[in-house]
C-alpha cells in the first residue's frame, strides 16, 4: 500500500507539471497573437475586430510582432521607404493595410502575399513610386488607393497593369508624372483613362527596324549564296566544254593514225 501511494505521488507530481506546462504555453500563445505591438495603439471592437495603429512613430521598418488576428493596421505617416517580401504574410484576418504617407520607392516581389484572401482595402497614397511591379500585388484583389505617387509611364507599365488583380478603380489612381516616350503626351493624365495611348509604339518601331535588319542580313546571304554558287557552276561548265571540244580533235588524231597503221 505505500508503494502505491508513493507511485500515485510520484505520477501526479509529473501530471501537474506537465499540465501546467500546457497551460502556460497555451497563455503564452494566446498573449502572442493578442497583445498589442510595441509602441502602437490597439483596439477592440465586437463587429470590427482588432485595429493597430502606428501612425506617424517615425518607424523606419514593418513591425514584427503584429497580433495575428489584427483586422486593421494603420502605418501611415512614417518612414519606410520598402516593404519586404511576406512583410504580412501572418496577418491572415487583415482587411484594411494603411501604408500612406511614407517614403515608400520600392515594393519587393511578393510585398503583400497572404493577403489575397482577406485584404480589402490597400492605401499606397502619398509616397515615392515611380515603377509599377505587378509582382508585388501577386492574388490580390483589394481597392487600391494609388495616387500622389510620380508614376513614371513606359510600356513597362502598359504591360503589368493586366497582370494585377486589384479592382480595375483603383489603377485610376497611377498618373503619370513622367513618361517614355515624353512626346506621346500623357504625363498628367491617369493611363488607365487613356486608352487610345500606346507607350509601346517605339518598342514595337525598334523591333520593326530589328527585323527588317535581319530580314535585309539574311537576303544579302541568300543572294551572295546564289552569286558564288552561279560563279562556281559557270567555272564547272565551262571547263566541261573544253573537254568536250577536245575530244572530237583526239578521236579525228586516233582515226589518222589508225590509217596510217593500216598503210604501212
Amino acid at each position: 500500500m505505500p508503494l502505491f501511494a508513493d507511485w500515485l505521488l510520484r505520477h501526479s507530481v509529473v501530471m501537474c507539471l506537465l499540465l501546467h506546462s500546457l497551460v502556460l504555453m497555451t497563455f503564452c500563445f494566446h498573449h502572442a497573437a493578442t497583445t498589442c505591438s510595441k509602441r502602437c495603439y490597439c483596439s477592440e471592437s465586437e463587429t470590427g475586430g482588432k485595429t493597430v495603429r502606428c501612425s506617424n512613430l517615425q518607424l523606419t521598418e514593418i513591425p514584427e510582432d503584429i497580433p495575428n488576428d489584427t483586422r486593421r493596421v494603420y502605418l501611415d505617416f512614417n518612414l519606410f521607404t520598402t516593404i519586404p517580401a511576406n512583410a504580412f504574410a501572418a496577418l491572415t484576418h487583415l482587411v484594411e493595410l494603411d501604408l500612406s504617407h511614407n517614403e515608400l520607392s520600392l515594393l519587393e516581389p511578393g510585398a503583400f502575399r497572404g493577403l489575397g484572401s482577406s485584404l480589402q482595402l490597400l492605401d499606397l497614397s502619398s509616397n515615392k513610386l515611380i515603377n509599377f511591379n505587378p509582382d508585388a500585388f501577386e492574388g490580390l484583389r483589394a481597392r487600391a488607393n494609388l495616387t500622389n505617387n510620380p508614376w513614371h509611364c513606359d510600356c513597362n507599365l502598359q504591360m503589368a497593369l493586366p497582370r494585377v488583380d486589384l479592382e480595375p478603380v483603383s489603377l485610376a489612381g497611377i498618373v503619370c508624372q513622367t513618361s517614355y516616350p515624353e512626346e506621346i503626351g500623357v504625363v498628367g493624365r491617369a493611363f488607365l483613362l487613356e486608352p487610345d495611348i500606346d507607350l509601346c509604339v517605339v518598342m514595337k518601331r525598334t523591333t520593326d527596324v530589328a527585323m527588317l535588319v535581319v530580314m535585309f542580313g539574311w537576303f544579302t546571304m541568300v543572294i551572295s549564296y546564289l552569286v558564288y554558287y552561279v560563279r562556281a557552276n559557270q567555272e564547272d561548265a565551262r571547263r566541261h566544254l573544253e573537254y568536250l571540244k577536245s575530244l572530237p580533235s583526239r578521236q579525228g588524231k586516233s582515226e589518222e593514225s589508225s590509217t596510217i597503221s593500216t598503210v604501212v
